[in-house]
């Protein structure tokens, strides 16, 4: 196991990442600034991230080229042998954010062993802010170990969650929130699901919820988390997942998990 440790699949996801984000960023500076060679915004967007999402993938084949890759644009393995190595590849979370230059959009790269995440990578490409977790190796940003909020009353929380791209489930999170508004201290909605998990992992987010994420969406920036101490799940004893991401401090998981219950967030379309 000592070729697959956390630590050296951790070192593999941070240089990766790094690449990666540089690219994203260059080719968003050059699309902007050549207008004669852009076509439209959303083809700006695409681009990159198909781009982004084939150079990490040929890193990654190149420095390992037994393991498989899981990744937002191309699909890949739903799985790995026993003992493999997946990856789990978001090239650029929040494109919307991307599109309009807002510096919320982030590259986020997990290793998983046995279906168990052991080390992720959050790097914004925007402002090279980077957030780092193994598996019982801690959370850490610029040197500096993560500890989650220590806020214990709900209606002193600042929540992070997101919303999908269908009207219908946007309707139906809408009335989620508007039942939750006046039980928290407030609600942000920042665009990137990864960067919102690694800002709750530090204490700027006291929790987080959204259904409907993907795992690339919550794969990197779940471990992180937890590793912070939040309590990662889903709701009713379910892991996180598609239905529902789900993390708080330990104080807060219970109440805010029993509010969710209550105003149906894992329901709809």
């Amino acid at each position: 196991m000592s070729e697959i440790s956390p630590e050296r699949l951790l070192s593999i996801a941070v240089r990766v990442a790094r690449e990666a984000a540089a690219t994203a960023q260059r080719m968003r500076d050059e699309a902007i600034g050549d207008v004669q060679t852009k076509s439209t915004s959303t083809d700006v967007v695409t681009a990159a991230d198909k781009a982004v999402e084939r150079q990490a993938v040929a890193a990654l084949t190149a420095e390992r080229p037994g393991d498989t890759v899981l990744g937002e644009e191309f699909g890949g393995a739903a799985g790995a042998e026993p003992g493999a190595v997946r990856w789990i590849l978001d090239p650029i979370d929040g494109t919307v954010n991307y599109l309009y230059g807002l510096p919320q959009y982030a590259v986020s790269l997990a290793a998983e062993v046995d279906g168990e995440v052991v080390a992720g990578v959050v790097r914004n490409a925007a402002t090279g802010d980077e957030w780092t977790a193994t598996k019982g190796g801690g959370a850490w940003r610029d040197g500096r170990r993560l500890s989650c909020s220590t806020e214990t009353d709900l209606g002193q929380a600042l929540i992070g969650t997101g919303f999908g791209y269908d009207a219908r489930r946007r309707a139906h999170q809408g009335r989620v929130l508007a039942q939750m508004i006046t039980r928290v201290r407030d609600i942000r909605r920042l665009g990137a699901a990864s960067l919102d998990l690694c800002l709750a992992a530090e204490g700027r987010l006291d929790a987080y919820f959204e259904k409907g994420l993907n795992p690339w969406d919550h794969a990197a920036g779940g471990l992180i988390a937890a590793e912070a101490g939040m309590v990662v799940t889903g709701l009713d004893g379910a892991p996180a997942g598609p239905e529902m991401v789900l993390l708080a401090p330990p104080a807060l998981h219970p109440v805010l998990h029993d509010l969710l219950v209550e105003v149906d967030a894992a329901g709809g379309p």
